[in-house]
């Protein structure tokens, strides 16, 4: 039985971080990519949450308003609840594991997410805006704070 748990919402900081950090490996930037994991030792572990976040949508099984799944609904649904279950477990070697796990989220964007016609660093793009939207829509910026800026890469 697939679990039902929302996910507790990522803070914006967390996906700003996570993003910048696909974006800086899917573009080969590997200076910037250092830095970005540098800067945050749950990289691996951040990268799983959004990982989870972009496949269990992808992969869940229909809503109530769809009829009755097909076998392969199901099978799609058990795939990714394995590909984040696996990604989990690599995560917990620690910081190493980032790039693996980022090249694995950006893979699974390229192939399930983006059209031909699209760039992965766009779909990567769109991905940075929602999480990073629903993140602030978790946890409002105190007033008088500055706006959040995304990082260019």
């Amino acid at each position: 039985m697939p679990d039902t748990t929302p996910l507790t919402p990522m803070t914006p900081h967390a996906a700003i971080s996570a993003f910048s950090y696909l974006r800086a490996v899917q573009a080969d930037a590997v200076d910037a990519a250092r830095e970005f994991a540098g800067a945050e030792p749950r990289m691996p572990g951040l990268l799983v949450d959004v990982a989870e976040r972009i496949v269990v949508p992808v992969t869940a099984l229909p809503g109530p308003g769809a009829g009755e799944p097909c076998e392969d609904a199901f099978a799609l649904e058990a795939l990714g609840r394995v590909f984040v279950a696996s990604l989990r477990i690599w995560a917990q070697p620690g910081p190493d594991a980032a790039e693996g796990i980022a090249r694995a989220v950006i893979d699974f964007a390229a192939q399930f997410l983006t059209e031909d016609h699209e760039d992965v660093a766009d779909t990567l793009r769109h991905l940075e805006a929602v999480g990073v939207g629903q993140a602030l829509d978790a946890r409002p910026a105190p007033t008088g704070a500055h706006p959040v800026r995304l990082t260019a890469v």
